[in-house]
């Protein structure tokens, strides 16, 4: 299922093959390599696979929400909906 929004637009713009300000150049290419993985997802679990995205539910002010690793400092968390991804976005959890 493809992404359905994406919540924010640096975000949008690492997926559309562009170097946003804000997002570390170090991490564009895992980055956009993930979100691609997200795209082709057909559903929650396929995230699972490779084991190093570390697929989490989020907990909080992020309930409903699901994260994938970039790095020990970035993630990609995301809520799934019926129609596939939605609220994309690139984090920084430090």
């Amino acid at each position: 299922m493809a992404i359905q929004s994406f919540a924010d637009d640096a975000t949008e713009a690492v997926f559309r093959g562009r170097h946003p300000r804000g997002i570390p150049f170090a991490i564009l290419k895992v980055a956009r390599r993930k979100l691609r993985q997200i795209h082709a997802a057909a559903s929650l679990n396929d995230l699972k696979v490779p084991p190093g995205n570390r697929l989490h539910p989020l907990t909080h002010d992020r309930a409903g929400q699901h994260a994938i690793w970039i790095n020990d400092q970035f993630r990609i968390c995301l809520r799934w909906t019926e129609t596939g991804p939605a609220e994309v976005e690139i984090v920084d959890y430090h």
